[in-house]
């Protein structure tokens, strides 16, 4: 079978396929091709650098808020996505996405509540549009402290 594609020169290009039983399909392609390539960086890392508890005044005591600073190295996130999980890291308990805008350097801190001590599996995401990356930690929570 051959036939010519509608939005191409006929002169240049002819696809031909061949039905063989024993073979298979082969598809036969002659002419020329084209296409541009962009090649972008990407976010190629991120570490957690630093966990901090929050002091609270005792009216905030209800919720333990902590402090992770995180870096980056390649192109700089758009976004930023923290998963907050049981500790095998498999149910989800929470999710949380904020914009966020880096200027310069990738280094960023992201303040996250915690409603009751327990030990968690955190996923801290950066994204752009075009890649994004991952890191992981476990986190100990316990009525005021975290380690």
């Amino acid at each position: 079978t051959t036939r010519e594609p509608s939005n191409l020169d006929s002169s240049a290009t002819i696809e031909s396929m061949e039905d063989n039983p024993d073979e298979g399909c082969h598809i036969y392609r002659y002419g020329s091709y084209s296409d541009g390539i962009s090649v972008v960086e990407g976010i190629l890392g991120v570490n957690i650098i630093q966990m901090m508890n929050v002091q609270m005044t005792e009216s905030q005591a209800e919720n333990s808020l902590v402090d992770f600073v995180v870096t980056c190295q390649g192109s700089l996130p758009t976004d930023v996505c923290t998963v907050v999980s049981d500790p095998t890291c498999q149910v989800s308990k929470s999710v949380v996405c904020d914009p966020i805008t880096i200027r310069d350097e990738c280094l960023l801190t992201i303040r996250r509540a915690f409603e009751e001590p327990g030990t968690y599996c955190i996923n801290i995401t950066l994204r752009d549009d075009t890649s994004q990356a991952l890191a992981s930690a476990l986190i100990s929570v316990n009525g005021g402290e975290s380690t």
